[in-house]
This record gives structure tokens, C-alpha cells and sequence, in this order.
């Protein structure tokens, strides 16, 4: 019985030390937390997306029909709109976490 936990148990152990050598970020995923702003306008719901103090996407919810984002993709301070999908942190932002 100890003969097939000892395979078992290299794996944890290998595996551990892989996992040791990584960055937090990257155990994690590799991804920041935005901070995200909530703002309650008369006929929306705004949220708005950081991330090193840089607003990089807007998410606009309406009273009535859809939602849909404000994306910076390049960091000059144009927003073009997305329907639905997620939201994926434009490489300008992340340049600097």
C-alpha cells in the first residue's frame, strides 16, 4: 500500500515546488483587481474600471435594454464602444503592474 502513495505523493511534492518558484500574480492568475467606481445616474448605472489609477473601460448599464462597455484599447483617451463579451485590460495598462 505505502508502493502507490509514494508516486501520489512525488507528485504533490514536484508540484509544490513548481508552484514556489512562481510570482504571487501568476498563482493567482496573473491578473490585478481593478478598482471599480459605481455611480447611479436618472436612467443608468455607471461603472468604471481601473487599474493603476488609469480608467480604461466604461461599463454602461441602462434602466432598459443592454449593457455595454467604453474601452481605452490604446491609451489615448478614445473610448470605443463593446457590446457584451468581458472585458479584457488593454497591454497599456498593464505595462505598469
Amino acid at each position: 500500500m505505502l508502493s502507490l502513495f509514494r508516486p501520489f505523493a512525488a507528485l504533490l511534492v514536484g508540484g509544490s515546488l513548481l508552484l514556489a518558484g512562481l510570482p504571487a500574480s501568476a498563482q493567482s492568475g496573473g491578473s490585478p483587481e481593478p478598482e471599480i467606481t459605481t455611480r447611479q445616474e436618472a436612467d443608468r448605472s455607471i461603472r468604471e474600471y481601473r487599474l493603476n489609477g488609469e480608467l480604461y473601460a466604461i461599463e454602461v448599464r441602462p434602466s432598459s435594454g443592454p449593457s455595454y462597455y467604453l474601452l481605452d484599447r490604446n491609451g489615448d483617451g478614445n473610448f470605443e464602444r463593446q457590446d457584451g463579451g468581458d472585458i479584457i485590460v488593454p497591454d497599456w495598462v498593464r505595462q505598469d503592474s
